[in-house]
């Protein structure tokens, strides 16, 4: 799928004319705080009912107005458009029907955003690895948005159970649910994180050739894979009723990123680090679309920050192979110049004051 046009009222500080996109690859540059992180924001927040950036939705509204609005038409003739109100009122529309759901907006369009808050990856702790796998799974695995949305209602559950205190029936009932569903889970999990370290491989060849043979994904399923995990339960019932949360389980899983077997952040410099993390990113787009037979677009922030002139080279050399929309932020021209097709295949933009214009080839 590949966006053709882009509106958005209201947002941040963007104007809201109309933006046409090439349907392969579309340059941004503008100077910090001109609207090009708030224009990859719009978009990623019609993909997702979210913000990369903040978690208070109502400070994406512009100052002084009620509510944003944020349409698109795809290649295909597809309409969505999502907006927002300051008493928290959401409305979606897809093709002209609404809906409630912002599940609704995943479902229509892939979006996967690489952003100087992508570094969390490596240093936010396993929360930040659990959003990007889950991402993943949402796309590439069917049954996980259902089993993931039964396990939250079940854990909700038990982890009453275990604040109040409660050991009766109700309680071993909640608990071999959990365990059941936990354990669906991380199968699932496990062979997603096989298929993406296979993927993976081949995108490390071409962006970190020198290192791409030492990396390895580690998965942690949430408990000793040794182990049941109602016997690992067993074995710490009275610290968890002490806590009065579930300490194990598929809510605790994380992956660690290694080179032989030493945390990556420890091993890669800075500009390495983007380079893997631009591999990750578009192995896992490469995995939705196989699935979904969609291609994903892939939003980039600040291509210039971190990569210098040989790592954007590998990153033009990696993008004549990944054959998805892709939208590149920098702060000016140059910064994108090793980027640039030499076949004119592509659109390229100024952002000043939330104002988005051509820029002539």
């Amino acid at each position: 799928m590949s966006v053709l046009q882009f509106t958005a009222t209201n947002f941040r500080n963007l104007d809201s004319e109309k933006v046409d996109f090439h349907t392969d690859l579309n340059f941004i540059v503008g100077d910090n705080g001109s609207g090009k992180s708030s224009l990859l924001e719009a978009l990623f927040y019609l993909g997702h009912g979210k913000s990369f950036r903040t978690s208070h939705v109502d400070s994406l509204i512009a100052h002084s107005f009620d509510k944003f609005v944020i349409s698109i038409k795809t290649h295909d003739d597809r309409q969505l458009g999502v907006s927002r109100s300051v008493n928290g009122e959401t409305q979606i529309k897809v093709n002209g029907e609404r809906y409630i759901r912002l599940s609704e907006l995943a479902k229509n369009i892939a979006i996967q955003v690489i952003t100087p808050e992508s570094f969390k990856l490596f240093f936010g702790g396993p929360k930040e690895r659990r959003k990007f796998v889950d991402l993943g799974m949402f796309h590439v695995k069917h049954s996980f948005s259902s089993l993931w949305k039964d396990f939250n209602r079940v854990l909700k559950q038990r982890n009453a159970c275990l604040k109040t205190r409660i050991r009766n029936q109700h309680s071993i009932y909640w608990t071999e649910q959990f365990c059941s569903i936990s354990e669906n889970i991380a199968g699932l999990r496990k062979k997603y994180i096989t298929e993406l370290k296979d993927e993976l491989e081949y995108w490390l060849n071409i962006l970190l050739p020198n290192v791409a043979d030492k990396i390895d994904i580690n998965y942690l399923q949430g408990w000793n894979s040794k182990k049941e995990l109602h016997e690992v339960l067993a074995a710490n019932v009275e610290r968890e009723y002490e806590r009065g949360f579930s300490l194990y389980g598929a809510q605790k899983f994380d992956i660690r990123f290694v080179i032989n077997n030493i945390a990556i952040e420890h091993q890669l410099s800075r500009g390495q680090q983007k380079l893997f993390l631009l591999a990750l990113t578009f192995a896992q787009a490469k995995l939705i679309e196989k699935v979904k037979r969609v291609k994903p677009i892939i939003l980039i922030d600040d291509i210039g920050a971190e990569l210098d002139i040989h790592s954007r080279i590998a990153l033009a050399s990696a993008y004549q192979y990944l054959n998805c929309q892709t939208i590149i932020t920098a702060i000016d021209k140059v910064a994108v110049e090793p980027l640039v097709p030499s076949d004119n295949n592509y659109n390229m933009f100024h952002v000043k004051h939330g104002r988005i214009s051509a820029i002539g080839k």
